[in-house]
């Protein structure tokens, strides 16, 4: 069912077409995959957003303790959730409340009901798929 969550033209879009994302457990460890990830979305342009409780500064950008506590107004394309499966639900809900236009769940990180509740409430999903696999095989994509 996982499959249902890697459309290929809603990872294009995301890709392509966003402008901020939010890394959920983005902290200032760079040997974590998060970190990774977020410094290549950078790098091609994104503008990033760390969110981890400890509130960091990451990659030159302001963090926050949760996506509740971005300021009013923050427009949030795409939602990164690097934490564990069964964190994942509570992260992408706070997605939802926080208006957020679609979550990314990378390799691993597994909540089909979680990743329904953000299909019902409008948001693009992407679940169980890398940034930067994708990135990669869009390149050689028509």
């Amino acid at each position: 069912m996982a499959d249902a969550f890697a459309d290929q033209d809603v990872i294009r879009r995301l890709l392509n077409e966003s402008e901020t994302w939010a890394f959920v457990g983005l902290g200032d460890n760079p040997d974590r995959e998060v970190y990774s990830q977020a410094r290549l979305l950078q790098e091609r342009g994104k503008r990033i957003i760390p969110v981890h409780p400890s509130g960091a500064e990451v990659l030159g950008e302001k963090g926050y303790g949760s996506l509740a506590d971005l300021p009013d107004g923050s427009a949030v394309d795409v939602v990164g959730v690097y934490r564990r499966a069964e964190y994942a639900g509570a992260a992408v809900d706070e997605a939802i409340a926080a208006g957020a236009k679609a979550v990314w769940l990378p390799l691993d990180v597994i909540d089909e009901a979680a990743a329904r509740r953000a299909r019902d409430a409008g948001l693009d999903v992407v679940m169980n798929r890398c940034p930067a696999v994708e990135w990669a095989l869009r390149r050689h994509r028509p």
